[in-house]
Formats: C-alpha cells, sequence, structure tokens
C-alpha cells in the first residue's frame, strides 16, 4: 500500500509548542444534546498525543445542516452548536476549552474568523487554556461556499496554526474545513484517520468470501456504491427501502411508499444483478405494516416474497422477519464469509427491528470473519438492541466500527480511499 507509506502522519510533526489545528468529526449533536459520544471518544488517542507532544490544540468539526438549500441562508442555533461537545470534553477530561465568537451579517452565518480571536491565541501558547474549540463550521458562510469566499476562509483557517492535523474520517466532503488549510500548512493523518484508512484496505481488499450488508432509505443514495460493491463482493444483502425497491421491480410488486424515482433506479440494479448471478442475497421473509406509527397488533403480518403473486399490493414494508435468517442458504453464506462489512439497519426501528437485532446476532456468531461496521446509525442500533454485545465487540480484534458510513460507500463508489478529497489533501502529489 504505497499511498499509506507516503501519507504524512502526526507521529512525524515535531508538536513542541505549536499551535495545531484539528479538523475532527464531532457530529454527534442533535436538537442541543450529544445523541453518542462515540465519534468523540475516537478521537481521544489524537488528542492526547499532541497535548503529550506539547502542542496547543485549535479544534473544529461540522454539526448537522445549518444551511437552508432553497435560500441559503445559515441558521446559527443551539440545536447545531459546538457547546454540547465542549462540555463533554470538559467533564470527561477535565480540560480549560475556550469558544470564540464571531460578528454575523444579516442575519447570516459569521462572515469569517476576526482578530478577536488574537487574544485566545495567546492565552492558548501561554497555556491558559489548554485549548480553542471553533464554532460549528458549518455556521461559516465560507464553509461550503465557492471560489473566493471558501479560499478566503481556509486562509483565515490556516493562519490561527503552525501545522493542520485531520482527524476527521467521516467528514469527506471537499468543504474548506477538510481541504483548505492542507494547502497552507504542513498536514498530517490524525492517529484515528490513519486506523480507518488501514481498517478500509480490509474492504478494498478483503479475505474472501466477502459479504456486504447495505440498507438504506434511499436508492438514489446508494447506487453508485452499490455498483462498485457489487464488482467486489461474494455476495450482497440488502435490506430497508432500497431492497422493497428491487423487490418491487424484480417480482412486480407494489409496495407502499417508495419514491418512482427510486423504482427507475432499482430498474437498472435489477438488471445489474442479473450480470451478477447468485451475488444478490434475497432474504424471502418480510414484515408489511398498515402504519406508519408503530407495531400495533393486527396491523402488520408477514409475507413469504415467493407467495408473493405478480401486481401484489403491499403496504408499508418495515422489516425483513427473523425467519430469513433461519434460511440455510443465507446463514452459511453469513457464518462462512471471511470479511463482512455492514451498513444496513434492515427495519423502520424502534418498533420494527427484528430483523436488524437478527442479523447483527448471526453475524457474530462468525467467530473468524473480519466485521467491518459503518454509520452512525448502524452502530446505533447495534448499541440499541445489542447493548452486551456492542460492549464486548468494543474490544473484540474481529471487529471495527468505522467512524463514518458515508465515507466508506463513497470510497468505494471512488474506487479508493485515496481518492477521498479530505485524504488526497494531505498527500499533496
Amino acid at each position: 500500500m504505497r499511498e499509506y507509506e507516503l501519507l504524512p502522519k502526526i507521529q512525524d510533526a515535531d508538536l513542541k509548542d505549536k499551535v495545531v489545528l484539528v479538523r475532527m468529526d464531532h457530529n454527534v449533536v442533535k436538537k442541543g444534546k450529544i445523541k453518542d459520544a462515540f465519534r468523540i471518544d475516537a478521537t481521544f488517542a489524537t488528542l492526547f498525543y499532541i497535548l503529550a507532544k506539547g502542542g496547543k490544540p485549535v479544534l473544529m468539526t461540522h454539526i448537522g445542516r445549518p444551511k437552508d438549500k432553497k435560500t441559503g441562508k445559515i441558521n446559527i442555533s443551539y440545536e447545531e452548536d459546538v457547546k454540547p461537545v465542549v462540555e463533554y470534553l470538559k467533564q470527561k477530561l477535565g480540560l480549560q476549552i475556550a469558544i470564540p465568537q464571531f460578528k454575523r451579517i444579516d442575519e447570516d452565518g459569521y462572515y469569517g474568523i476576526d482578530s478577536s480571536i488574537n487574544f485566545m491565541l495567546r492565552d492558548l501558547r501561554q497555556d491558559k487554556i489548554d485549548l480553542i474549540y471553533l464554532p460549528n463550521t458549518r455556521f461559516f458562510m465560507g464553509e461550503e461556499a465557492k471560489g473566493e469566499m471558501r479560499d478566503a476562509f481556509g486562509k483565515q483557517l490556516a493562519g490561527l496554526a503552525d501545522i493542520f492535523v485531520n482527524d476527521a474520517f467521516g467528514s469527506w466532503q471537499p468543504h474548506a474545513s477538510t481541504v483548505k488549510p492542507a494547502e497552507y500548512l504542513p498536514a498530517y493523518a490524525g492517529l484515528l484517520m490513519q486506523k480507518e484508512i488501514s481498517n478500509l484496505q480490509k474492504i478494498f481488499e478483503p479475505d474472501k468470501p466477502f459479504l456486504a450488508v447495505v440498507a438504506g432509505s434511499k436508492f438514489d443514495t446508494k447506487i453508485g456504491p452499490l455498483r462498485s460493491i457489487l464488482k467486489k463482493v461474494d455476495h450482497l444483502l440488502l435490506g430497508g427501502v432500497i431492497y422493497n425497491a428491487y423487490l418491487s421491480v424484480k417480482y412486480g410488486i407494489e409496495i407502499k411508499g417508495i419514491d418512482p424515482a427510486d423504482l427507475d433506479i432499482a430498474k437498472e440494479f435489477v438488471a445489474l444483478a442479473k450480470e451478477n448471478p447468485g451475488k444478490v442475497l434475497e432474504p424471502q421473509h418480510i414484515v408489511e405494516s398498515d402504519t406508519l406509527e408503530g407495531r400495533i397488533e393486527g396491523q402488520y403480518r408477514t409475507h413469504c416474497i415467493h407467495d408473493l403473486k405478480e401486481g401484489t399490493k403491499l403496504n408499508f414494508v418495515l422489516d425483513i422477519a427473523k425467519e430469513s435468517y433461519d434460511d440455510e442458504n443465507i446463514k452459511n453464506i453469513i457464518l462462512k464469509a471471511e470479511t463482512i462489512f455492514v451498513n444496513a439497519v434492515m427495519g423502520l426501528t424502534p418498533h420494527f427491528c427484528e430483523g436488524t437485532e437478527s442479523l447483527y446476532t448471526l453475524i457474530d456468531q462468525n467467530a473468524k470473519a473480519h466485521k467491518l461496521y459503518g454509520g452512525g446509525d448502524t452502530l446505533q442500533e447495534l448499541k440499541n438492541l445489542l447493548p452486551g454485545m456492542y460492549i464486548r465487540c468494543i474490544d473484540d480484534p474481529t471487529y471495527y466500527f468505522f467512524s463514518g458510513g458515508g465515507t466508506i460507500l463513497t470510497a468505494i463508489e471512488l474506487g479508493s480511499p485515496w481518492e477521498l478529497a479530505s485524504i488526497k489533501a494531505l498527500l499533496k502529489y
């Protein structure tokens, strides 16, 4: 892996008395509260390393989507503020952390970083505070902008520090904070970034047989990665709405709640599956519900897909029934796989979760496989449904939990992790 050898690593940097700008992926705040601290905890090693080597950290992350796609306005709200992250770090690590404040323009986002931060940087250099945590990067107008505004914000960020470290594997989008500082500063991959890239190679160079499990609510966001995954895997197991769309097209049935655009894309994927016979696994039992409001007695039922005649109309299909994993073919494929990649919640949780729980439990019975889980929702459901197993798996060397599922799918679609803009910016060649 020549690129990994060429990747500038934080271990190569002289951090002593240097201000170190660190892009984290602490995108864990929802409605002003931390949903799951896993992504924060995963970055502790990099933070400890910087502090131990005498570095002065300035952290930054994006949170949520404060920019209105229609109007372009940026809503600065406590619901997507970094303050809960800072309070968590203070509580966990006992650090003195400061958050700078900047001026807004016309009730929109922050125009940029102004000179008021210089006093805070002085305190950081003089050890009066332990670190600075910048406001949500998406509160700044230049973060997701193009052209001069993006470049200007990137230069402002770089102007804060002596060194740039990217530890935000989950933040793959080529925004100002993920790529621009690397143009102006010595730039390095953090310890988490290195770990994520190393484990990602197990997907690109898997031990065979290789099984991928992918689910989602929209086919249009998954079709690109699925095309690429189908070429790599020995088997692909689908779930969620994308499986509903697949079944609708292949078997000529109607399922409520599927976007017509997803059906068009599913036609393309069904044709692709026919060109790769035997690769796509079809769980045979699905759960139909008359309502999205919950698991209401008398308003849901299980069907075997082979009992459904062409033209059958179903209400919402909200889960893969647990009976599907009693199928000897699917069970044997899961238990004999050498590499298993999971980016999937199979049903509409919290009410329809039996399929997801059964799947994760069966995968855990394969003691020898590399089991690679990616995606915030996937990890959250593993933690919610099987908390004891989740805690055990954190220290199990056959498991790895990625901090960013979307990054993995994007890398798969691009054909290489080295094509991700955030990682390519570090390589500088």
